[in-house]
């Protein structure tokens, strides 16, 4: 019997709940893997609570994870028991020592890439392709905003942006969370919840602002975000771990600016796009640009771990190990 950990019901940790299945036979295009690691995102926080909800109740949370495929179904050709794959995305249920999941969803893992490393990564790979190179395309001399560059995001969006030749200015909590980022290539770094932003944004960039700003933390971050970036440039709000985001007013994005909401599970729905960015994302980890993981949890310390995420203590990844 393999241990899964079930949602019960939109709410707080007590709805998580450990329990035994029996591993399933994989339907014709399906495979079974048996994971050796799945990756915690602040998404699957979004749907414990209820804020992304979930089509059916109970519900397994966990949208990426790696490990070695154990059976495949009939009409899989390309992969293989013995198979070393990794996936991110659509249909969640992550969170389980062995799952069904979609063949055409499972990357191929290069002997190179740990499987720890590549279940920590690779959403947040997947993530960060999509605003470098969709959302605003990142070239030599681009200045960013990267909020939280010491988190799991950020360990992966501030190398990757320094790798095609941006100007990396971070956001992070302490000077503790500072020394990680400037480990990863952060060029210049506001320390604080409550530091001035705004003004330590006009102060790096000469009075300009950024090029593009990513916010993850929501809240009122997002206001200071739009009014550090430069007239014409792009701000994109991808998360809302610091609270819900306040009315914005259109006057706010005077004079010019670009406001946008991009969602990575969405852009990864379809097929071509994830396998296009899923092969990126492989290369960027073989080359040594990967998530940091801050802390491995067992697959029943599963509540633990979303509540250490969800305090915002974790500087780098969490992943969960069966």
């Amino acid at each position: 019997m393999d241990r899964v950990v079930t949602l019960l019901a939109p709410g707080g940790i007590e709805q998580l709940q450990v329990s035994e299945q029996t591993p399933q036979d994989p339907g014709a295009t399906e495979i079974r893997i048996r994971h050796d690691a799945v990756g915690m995102n602040f998404l699957d926080i979004y749907h414990r609570r209820g804020l992304y909800p979930l089509p059916a109740y109970p519900a397994v949370l966990g949208v990426e994870g790696s490990g070695v495929v154990e059976a495949v179904g009939r009409e899989v050709t390309d992969l293989k028991a013995g198979d070393r794959v990794v996936y991110a995305g659509a249909p969640v249920g992550a969170y389980a020592a062995t799952r069904l999941l979609p063949a055409a969803r499972a990357i191929r893992l290069p002997d190179s890439v740990p499987s720890q490393v590549a279940a920590a990564s690779m959403l947040k790979g997947l993530t960060a392709y999509m605003l470098l190179t969709k959302t605003y395309r990142i070239e030599p001399g681009t200045t960013v905003l990267v909020h939280a560059a010491a988190g799991g995001l950020g360990s992966i969006l501030v190398p990757w942006a320094k790798h095609l030749g941006a100007t990396v200015i971070g956001t992070v909590s302490s000077e503790e969370k500072a020394e990680l980022a400037h480990a990863y290539g952060a060029d210049h770094l506001i320390v604080g919840r409550d530091a001035d932003v705004v003004g330590a944004v006009k102060t790096v960039t000469d009075n300009r602002g950024v090029d593009v700003a990513y916010d993850g933390i929501g809240g009122g971050m997002l206001a200071k975000s739009i009014r550090a970036v430069r007239p014409l440039g792009v701000v994109a709000t991808i998360g809302q771990a610091g609270g819900p985001i306040p009315p914005v007013s259109v006057d706010e994005l005077r004079p010019g600016k670009w406001l946008t909401h991009p969602s990575i599970m969405a852009y990864i729905t379809d097929t071509a796009s994830y396998l296009a960015a899923a092969e990126a994302v492989v290369a960027m980890l073989a080359s040594g640009i990967a998530a940091t993981i801050a802390r491995e949890y067992a697959l029943e310390e599963a509540a633990l771990a979303q509540q250490f995420l969800e305090e915002g203590r974790a500087a780098g990844s969490l992943i969960l190990v069966p």
